[in-house]
């Protein structure tokens, strides 16, 4: 049973119960034991009290006398003292039940009335107070302390409280301790189940979210693991499609070539070898795509920094698309400031910017523009290549850098993954922006 969460999330909450209780316990051990000792002190302070008087009685009347013994015996009594007065010979001059004796029946009445709130403790002996006047001992005062009723009352009712607010808040504790175990262990037994479904294929699968603590942080972020796995999945499913059909027509041209050479009705002259040599290049073409793809997503291994002036390595690579831009009547534009400088990998900086112009040029018809552009942002370098193409639709926009994702006919989808790949391995990153048949802009922004 202690093997599930459940389980070990309520045995900790009710031990965190009992040392709580426990605590309770301790406290109110350590209340009644300062409420005794406070009990005594003033019983003390009583006693103290009865041999002043007694001292200074023998001293007014220069020996004992009863009335006034009687006197003070009455009021210890009161004071809940039960009293023994011996002389110096320890003969008994006068105790408690002597002087109640001595009272009218009415004092007496009222003495015990009072008396009667006062209990004694149970075989508890007597204590001695030796009476002193003028440094000379003039008798012994021993004294039994009477315990008031309203304090056994009080100790017994808050034993009786106690106990009931032990149980009470002990079952509270408790059950809130089963709810509060259940309804932080179910949103995880939820992500278990999920996840086992993912597991067994179904990434549909998602968990519900609810408030904003760790566990809902947990449940957003498998929710939207399971949504790019479900879009992965999907692009996996489309590569799959888009391969074999970029595959096989190649295959298909170069096997009817083939077969008609063997056939004897094509002849295997070189014009029929070219176009073989061509559907091979295609062939190619899509593997090297495939593994361009495999050496990007590795490539944060192999970035190879250096300190890279920006202005002529962009001239560089735009002069390598003058041609084809003039020849499709497409102006391509360059602005860099001068002093402007980057650290960054040239090969793979490159890779970025010929596949950016590139598929601009593609996007881009007759007396259109291409251009890019360099800027510093702080800390950051801002390239730009933007053109005013046919731009891209705002279904498609969000999923153009996915793997295999193809916004148009031509190609596997793949380009702009590279570019994604290329541009968080020198710690940066790419965004697009699109207004569907007036062109796009893509932004680079690596570290300075």
């Amino acid at each position: 049973m202690l093997k599930s969460l459940w389980a070990k999330f309520l045995v900790l909450l009710i031990a965190v119960v009992a040392i709580g209780l426990s605590a309770t316990f301790l406290l109110r051990e350590l209340m009644v034991k300062d409420f005794r000792v406070y009990l005594e002190g003033e019983r003390e302070d009583r006693a103290y009290w009865v041999t002043a008087a007694l001292e200074s009685s023998y001293d007014k009347y220069s020996g004992w006398r009863e009335e006034s013994i009687i006197e003070n015996t009455v009021w210890a009594m009161m004071l809940g003292i039960e009293m023994k007065l011996f002389d110096t010979d320890g003969t008994l001059i006068m105790d408690t039940d002597m002087a109640i004796n001595t009272l009218s029946p009415f004092v007496k009445k009222r003495v015990m009335a009072i008396s009667e709130r006062r209990v004694k403790e149970s075989d508890s002996p007597f204590s001695p107070y030796a009476l002193f006047l003028g440094g000379r001992q003039i008798g012994t005062l021993e004294v039994r302390f009477l315990l008031p009723q309203k304090e056994k009352v009080f100790i017994r009712r808050s034993n009786r409280f106690l106990l009931i607010s032990l149980l009470a808040l002990g079952g509270i504790a408790v059950f809130l301790s089963i709810v509060f175990s259940r309804k932080m262990t179910r949103p995880i037994k939820a992500l278990t189940s999920a996840a086992a479904a993912i597991e067994e294929g179904d990434l549909r699968s998602r968990v519900g979210t609810s408030g904003n603590d760790e566990i809902g942080r947990l449940s957003d972020a498998f929710n939207r693991m399971a949504r790019k796995l479900e879009v992965q999945e999907a692009l996996r499913k489309k590569l799959t499609s888009n391969i074999a059909h970029e595959l096989r027509t190649p295959i298909s041209a170069i096997r009817g070539e083939l077969e008609g050479m063997i056939d004897g009705l094509i002849s295997a002259d070189k014009e029929t070898l070219k176009s073989l040599y061509a559907e091979i290049g295609r062939l190619k073409s899509i593997l090297n795509g495939i593994e361009d793809l495999s050496q990007a997503e590795a490539s944060s291994l192999m970035i190879r920094k250096v300190h890279l002036h920006l202005q002529p390595f962009l001239r560089n690579i735009t002069e390598r698309f003058r041609k084809a831009s003039m020849d499709k009547g497409v102006s391509l534009e360059l602005s860099c400031d001068d002093d402007l400088a980057v650290g960054a990998d040239p090969d793979k900086l490159s890779q970025i910017i010929i596949n950016l112009l590139s598929n601009a040029l593609k996007a881009t018809e007759k007396n259109g523009r291409v251009w890019v552009r360099a800027m510093s942002g702080g800390d950051k370098v801002r390239i730009e290549v933007g053109d005013t193409g046919c731009g891209i639709r705002d279904s498609d926009l969000p999923f153009i850098f996915e793997r295999f994702y193809r916004a148009s006919e031509g190609g596997l989808g793949i380009g702009l993954t590279i570019v994604k790949e290329l541009a968080e391995a020198h710690g940066g990153k790419i965004t697009a922006q699109s207004s569907y048949g007036k062109g796009s802009v893509f932004t680079l922004l690596i570290p300075a």
